[in-house]
């Protein structure tokens, strides 16, 4: 890594004050380029989102039966989106900004097996290893009906092998239980930040939880060490891998899928904003390609992150990616958005997304806790902390009439806008733990 000259960067790139400062900002993006100009970067394509689309809906007749509250969506994981008009007309006058386009909710908080978004990538991974395993031991073939593997010779099999993983959190929790499912012994490595109810639930589902009083990064170079003395050990890379990427870009078809029966129109006339909190990529990086490929130029990613982990909008803005870190400027990684406390930023996901994303933006702790305390009241909702981060990313966008004319959008195309806040987990907290965060809102 390089050796960071603070003073330096911060002639050179003055937002960084405001990141050393912990100052809420928005940085709209000035690499943002067509998806034309800007696919050639990622080195993956419509070819292998498809490729993933079809291996997902190979498992599907196991997963119904290995997890039977997926037979409400035929093993498909999806999650549903609602509109939250009531929270939107308390966060107009709560900003003092008018979001007059349509306000809608991504649930991933609410996707079955682990209740957060890394349910789309984590899960595909350790299937699409247990696939190439089954099928390279000669005991599967892709026309097969899937469901064999709920079966006592597959976990049998499986049981040979090892995953590890490192993990704030929500895809230890996704990876934990698919892979002890299927047979795997499986080790997560979680960091200080985790959640003691996580650690739990993934005990209960025989995982092997390894605990460390450091960060984020420390985790995820153990779980990497572990893997690399074991030959039958994988280790999923939550910083590097492509598998998942692309387990979480299948999210733009299907999103596509429910705009078009909910008779939501996406175009230059009615442009879509996406907001998706950001920890070291992988997930909202995967989403946003996804979402790219379904929508075109027409819709706009913004990923944000809290003001004490901005690793993302600090990577791409200075184009240091993965060279650099927060700590580097000073800034502790200390954060109540536990799915978020990276200090790094994903090298892969950075450069491969650099001209696909639109914006950042960055908020405090107490304003997550806020518009979590916010949407369980006015909408019903409870979400875990890290879930409410791109909540004022609407607020954010429309309060800035220069950049939208810069686009080309006069007040007619924002009113016909979507917005789309990616709610990325809560739907398995338990109820004392959710009443604690209830409790830190101040509303």
């Amino acid at each position: 890594m390089k050796n960071i000259d603070v003073s330096q960067l911060t002639v050179q790139f003055p937002l960084v004050r405001s990141l050393i400062a912990l100052e809420p900002l928005t940085w709209f993006n000035p690499k943002a380029t067509s998806l034309a100009v800007g696919l050639p970067y990622v080195g993956l394509d419509q070819r292998d989102v498809a490729d993933a689309s079809a291996r997902l809906a190979r498992f599907a007749p196991y997963l119904c039966e290995a997890f039977p509250e997926t037979r409400v969506t035929q093993g498909i994981l999806e999650s549903e989106v609602a509109a939250i008009p009531a929270i939107q007309g308390a966060l107009n006058e709560r900003y003092g900004v008018e979001v007059s386009g349509r306000l809608l909710l991504k649930k991933d908080s609410h996707l079955p097996i682990s209740g957060s978004i890394k349910a789309r990538g984590g899960i595909y991974e350790v299937l699409a290893h247990a696939e190439q395993l089954a099928i390279k031991a000669g005991l599967l073939r892709t026309e097969d009906d899937y469901s064999k593997l709920f079966s006592d010779e597959f976990r049998q099999f499986f049981g040979q092998y090892s995953i590890a993983v490192g993990s704030t959190g929500n895809l230890g929790m996704s990876i934990g239980i698919m892979s002890a499912k299927l047979g795997f012994t499986v080790t997560v490595h979680m960091s200080a930040d985790a959640r003691e109810w996580k650690k739990r639930k993934l005990r209960e589902h025989g995982v092997i939880v390894v605990e460390y009083a450091e960060d984020y990064g420390v985790a995820v170079e153990q779980g990497r060490k572990e893997a690399e003395r074991d030959p039958n050990c994988f280790f999923i890379d939550d910083e590097n891998s492509r598998t998942l990427f692309l387990g979480y870009s299948v999210a733009g078809e299907r999103v596509k899928q429910q705009f078009d029966e909910m008779g939501i129109k996406v175009d230059t006339e009615h442009p879509l904003f996406v907001y998706l909190p950001c920890g070291v990529g992988g997930g909202p990086g995967g989403v946003a390609f996804g979402l790219k490929l379904a929508f075109g130029d027409n819709v706009h990613c913004f990923f944000a992150e809290p003001t004490h982990s901005p690793c993302m909008l600090l990577g791409v803005h200075t184009g240091l990616h993965d060279q650099i870190a927060v700590q580097d400027l000073g800034i502790d990684n200390l954060t109540a958005a536990d799915g978020l406390a990276v200090g790094r930023a994903s090298g892969f996901v950075g450069r491969a997304m650099e001209r696909l994303l639109d914006g950042f933006f960055t908020l405090s702790d107490q304003e997550m806790y806020d518009l979590l305390g916010l949407l369980a009241r006015e909408e019903q909702i409870k979400l875990e902390p890290s879930a409410l981060a791109g909540m004022p990313g609407p607020w954010r966008v429309t309060a800035d009439r220069a950049w939208q004319l810069a686009q080309g959008w006069d007040e007619a195309a924002m009113t016909q806008a979507t917005h789309l806040v990616w709610a990325t987990g809560g739907g398995m907290v338990p109820a004392a733990e959710m009443e604690k965060y209830l409790a830190t809102a101040k509303i």
